[in-house]
């Protein structure tokens, strides 16, 4: 087992976990793996060359064909084949295609040693769905966040807005209700907490409550590791 210490943070679409986790990473100096946009980018690829995602064989040989990159025009930001798509990554059309890809075995699969080589010194947070209960197991420490889905929509819904992107709040929650049913009812890896997990509703919490929260129960699994 590595001991690189890793943070996980699983939840719903839009409970705020690529804030959290990324306010953390920065908090401690750790690498961060934001695997929703991994799927979201395959997602993306997959849209572009109009490939069924029926055909699992035909994604799984797209990702043998293309180069993912994160960062490299400035944090936040993806690159597809040296294409930046950030903006097709984060729109709902990135949201939707993941969904769709979390739900095929082989593409879940092919990204699966893409994920684990993220773990790094000195440390790594995981934003994910599965990174608690498939990608890191051993996690020092996890956490599930969630919120409510009126919630979680209209965060969406001010998100797009002020992003001066035309959004309609009931298709956001309508879309986010259909999501969550994917996710949490497909075969491979549905969405659920770790044995293990702290579950964290954020519903009512500000971002930095819940990043405090987080750094608190960090510091403590630390200690206890220390003494043992």
């Amino acid at each position: 087992m590595s001991i690189t210490p890793v943070i996980t943070i699983d939840g719903h679409s839009g409970s705020g976990k690529g804030t959290i986790s990324a306010r953390v990473a920065e908090h401690l100096g750790f690498r961060l793996l934001d695997s929703g946009a991994l799927y979201r980018a395959l997602g993306i690829a997959a849209y572009n060359l109009k490939i069924d995602l029926n055909e699992s064989i035909q994604i799984t040989e797209l990702m043998k064909n293309i180069e993912i990159k994160f960062g490299a025009n400035g944090p936040g930001t993806v690159l597809l084949n040296g294409e930046d798509i950030t903006l097709m990554v984060r729109s709902e059309l990135g949201g939707k295609m993941a969904s769709k890809i979390g739900a095929i075995p082989e593409a879940r699969k092919a990204l699966f040693d893409m994920q684990l080589a993220f773990r790094d010194g000195p440390g790594l947070v995981a934003d994910g769905r599965d990174m608690g209960t498939v990608i890191f197991p051993d996690a020092l420490l996890k956490i599930f966040l969630t919120a409510s889905v009126q919630e979680r929509a209209e965060r969406r819904y001010k998100q797009l807005i002020d992003k001066g992107i035309d959004a309609i709040l009931p298709d956001l929650l309508r879309d986010l209700k259909e999501r969550d049913k994917r996710d949490m009812e497909r075969i491979v890896s549905p969405l659920k907490p770790a044995e293990e997990a702290v579950t964290i509703d954020s519903t009512d919490l500000s971002i930095q409550t819940v990043v405090d929260q987080v750094l608190s129960l960090f510091s403590t699994v630390i200690k206890k590791s220390l003494q043992r």
